[in-house]
Order: C-alpha cells, then structure tokens, then sequence
C-alpha cells in the first residue's frame, strides 16, 4: 500500500525540482528525502523520479502518482479541515427522537439554545414514541432519543447510557361536572368507580403508570378508552367518557371544559430521559446537546414547582 507522507514528500519534490527544495521545504534533511522516495519507489514497483544534471524530474509513473497525490492530499486536508470544525463545534450533526410531551415543551427551547449557540451544527428531529426512538438509536439511525420510564421499571438495557432530564408528575384530569372537580387533592381512590382513559398499548410506560397506581391506591382500573394522545384524552374527559392521568409535560394547553387536580405530595411520577449507546463516541455536538437538554429541562421543572406552589 502506497504510504500517504511519502506521496507528499514526492508532489513536494516534483514541484520544487530537487531534493535539497523539497527538504527545505519540509524541514527534512536531504538523504531524508532520498530514502522516502526510494522507499515509495519500492510500494510503487516502479522508478518515480530520473536524476540528472539538471535536477530531477519525474518518469511518467511518477507524474501520474502525483496527480493522484494532488487529489488524495486534498480530500485528506478537506477531511482534517472537516474534523476540526467538528471537534469545535462548527460542523457535523446531531439526530434527535422525541415524543409528543417532550417535543411540545422542552425539545423546542432545547433546539432554539443549541442553534444559537453552535450555528455550524446540523440538527435532525424526528418525532417518535419512546420505543420506537430507542430501536432507532439502536439501529444507528439517531444520536439521542428522549424516553420515559416508570419509577418501578426495572433498569435500563446495558446498551443504553441514561441522561435523567427530570421527574415529570401525573395530575388527575377530571370533566367540569364530575364531584371531585370542585376540591382540591384528589385520591386515586375516591375514583375506582368511574372509568378510565389508558394510553393505546399497556406497554406504554405512562399505563403502566396508571394502571400501578390505581393498583396501589387498592382497585383495578376500569378502562373505558384507549389513545396516546392527550388532546384527544382531553376531549374524552369534557366529554364525560371518563377519567385519567395527565403528566405536567401536557399540561401546557388546557382545555377550559376539564380540571386537573392534584394527587397530593407523592403523585405518581414519570421519569424522562435522554438515551444514547453505551459504547457510542461522545461527539462534542451530542455532549453539547445532552447538557442543553438537562439545562433546559432543570429550568422547566423549576418553572413547573413554582406554579404549583403558587396555585
């Protein structure tokens, strides 16, 4: 295999006319130049450079080696080029899985602070559902995926590093007319008569959620609806079809005709994470990313408490 430096060492000669240019030029010493070249001659398999009285010039295997050199030395200062403005901040990507919750609230402040602060960096967003986002993490077809998991969930796959971003607590939803709207705190409970709304599959980590902490408050929850999307729980619920858990992270737009209530000091609580391969190379764009998602999440739950403690 033909040795880069020595490529180098060559177009060098070839452009300067003699050994002794070439290795002023490089700051080597002339019999430096001549064993690099003899050596490149021997990977070649052919004479590369003729001497004479006049100087040196190159054979015709020598000048096509050049040109080839020219093209290769290129690229490589291109690739060098490119890897320092990655290592720096100015340049390469980050490819990003969210969910619904996540991708309405501290996703969207995250990728506005993360543009303002590295412009260079290319950013793909992908919505998808925790699952699905760490079968493309997985697959390599992301850097980061934003997940949940369940306090009670056992720990996650040894594959996957865990960034905990913040502890996101589930409220109850209740339709205007139903009794409890009116108090304060709610117990799970006063509500194992009425019927629940779920999310689409018990897998989902927020049903299991649910379903754990009716069990726990000492009932099996009637389930009367399934959907994974809290708009359209929201609908569910003024419309009286019955009742459910919402986390904070949904309770940015509220419909006027349902109320949330409070579970008290301990709610149950969901856990969001950001997700990468355990044995995946820290680039300095996904670092950067991971610590504006953990800024920005650490700034909406204080946010949240506040609110809260003022309500």
């Amino acid at each position: 295999m033909l040795d880069v430096k020595r490529m180098r060492v060559l177009r060098e000669v070839a452009q300067r006319g003699s050994f002794s240019a070439a290795a002023d030029a490089l700051a080597y010493t002339q019999s430096a130049i001549s064993q690099q070249v003899a050596a490149l001659e021997r990977e070649a398999g052919t004479r590369l450079v003729e001497r004479s009285a006049r100087g040196v010039h190159l054979t015709d295997a020598g000048q096509a080696l050049v040109q080839h050199a020219d093209a290769i030395l290129s690229r490589l200062a291109d690739a060098e080029a490119e890897l320092e403005a990655i290592a720096g901040l100015r340049g390469g990507r980050v490819r990003l899985t969210t969910f619904a919750t996540a991708g309405a609230t501290i996703v969207p402040q995250a990728i506005a602070r993360f543009r303002e602060r590295h412009p260079g960096v290319g950013l793909v967003l992908e919505p998808e559902e925790p699952t699905d986002g760490l079968r493309r993490l997985r697959s390599g077809e992301a850097d980061i995926a934003l997940t949940i998991t369940a306090s009670f969930d056992d720990p996650p796959e040894p594959d996957f590093a865990m960034t905990t971003l913040l502890d996101d607590p589930m409220y109850v939803l209740l339709p205007v007319g139903h009794p409890l709207a009116r108090g304060g705190r709610v117990r799970l409970q006063d509500l194992a008569e009425d019927e629940w709304l779920l999310g689409a599959t018990e897998r989902c980590p927020d049903s299991r959620i649910l379903v754990r902490a009716c069990q726990h408050a000492g009932f099996e929850p009637r389930i009367g609806f399934h959907s994974d999307d809290y708009l359209a729980i929201q609908g569910f619920v003024a419309a009286g079809c019955g009742v459910s858990l919402i986390p904070d992270l949904a309770l940015v737009a509220v419909r006027d005709d349902v109320v949330v209530r409070s579970l008290g000091a301990r709610p149950p609580v969901r856990r969001i994470l950001a997700a990468t391969m355990a044995d995946s190379w820290a680039s300095p764009a996904k670092q950067a990313m991971l610590e504006i998602l953990e800024e920005v999440a650490g700034e909406f739950a204080v946010k949240r408490r506040e609110l809260a403690l003022a309500s």
